[in-house]
C-alpha cells in the first residue's frame, strides 16, 4: 500500500483494528508499518512514537465506548439503565478486546481530563442518581461498578468461565440483579415526619 492517504486518524483506526487482532500490548509503530507495507520512518511524520499511537488508540476506544454506552442508556432509568450500561461495556469488550484493553491505558492527568473517560464517569453518576445515593456512597458505587464490570469481563475474556456451568450470561444477569438490589439498599433514607 502506498504512503499516500496516511493520516494520524487513519493510523489510529488501523492501530485499533490491529489491537483487536493481536492484542493491545503488541501494537507498535513497527507493527503498524508492516500492516501498511511501508517503512517505519514514513509513519514518524504522523506519529512521534509507539506511546503516542497507544494513547491515540486509547482515546479512540474511550470515545467509541462512551458513544455505545450513551446510546444504550438513552431513555432508560434505574435497573434498566444499569443493565444497559453493563451490557454496553461487556459487549464492547467481547467485540473489541484490544480496544477494550486500550481503554484501560493509564493516561496523564491532562489527557485523561480531556478524554471521553469523563463522559463514562458522568454516565455512571447519572445512573446512580436514580438510586438516590449520597456522597461518599456515590463515589464508592462508581468504583464498585467499574471494578465488577471490568473484573468480570477480564475473567470472561481470559476464558475463566469456559469450563463450568451455569452459562456466563446467567452469572452476568445475576450480578446485575445483585448490584441493583445492593444499590437500592444503599439509597439515602427518606425523612418522613410522623405526627
Amino acid at each position: 500500500m502506498a504512503r499516500a492517504g496516511l493520516t494520524p486518524e487513519r493510523l489510529t483506526v488501523a492501530g485499533a483494528e490491529l489491537a483487536d487482532e493481536v492484542g493491545f500490548d503488541q501494537v507498535t509503530v513497527s507493527a503498524l508499518a508492516r500492516r501498511f507495507d511501508v517503512k517505519v520512518a514514513s509513519l514518524y511524520s504522523h506519529l512521534k512514537n509507539s506511546q503516542e499511537l497507544r494513547t491515540r488508540i486509547a482515546l479512540f476506544a474511550l470515545e467509541e465506548l462512551a458513544d455505545r454506552a450513551a446510546d444504550a442508556l438513552a431513555g432508560r432509568a434505574g435497573k434498566d439503565a444499569l443493565a444497559a450500561f453493563a451490557e454496553a461495556y461487556r459487549g464492547y469488550a467481547r467485540e473489541h478486546p484490544g480496544r477494550y484493553a486500550a481503554a484501560r491505558l493509564r493516561l496523564d492527568p491532562e489527557t485523561a481530563a480531556a478524554s471521553a473517560g469523563v463522559r463514562h464517569a458522568q454516565m455512571t453518576r447519572a445512573i446512580l442518581r436514580g438510586y438516590d445515593l449520597a456522597e461518599p456512597d456515590q463515589t464508592h458505587a462508581v468504583r464498585m461498578l467499574g471494578s465488577v464490570f471490568h473484573g468480570y469481563v477480564s475473567l470472561e475474556l481470559a476464558g475463566g468461565f469456559d469450563h463450568s456451568a451455569p452459562d456466563p450470561r446467567e452469572s452476568w444477569a445475576w450480578i446485575v440483579d445483585s448490584l441493583d438490589a445492593l444499590l437500592r439498599g444503599r439509597a439515602a433514607p427518606t425523612h418522613s415526619s410522623t405526627g
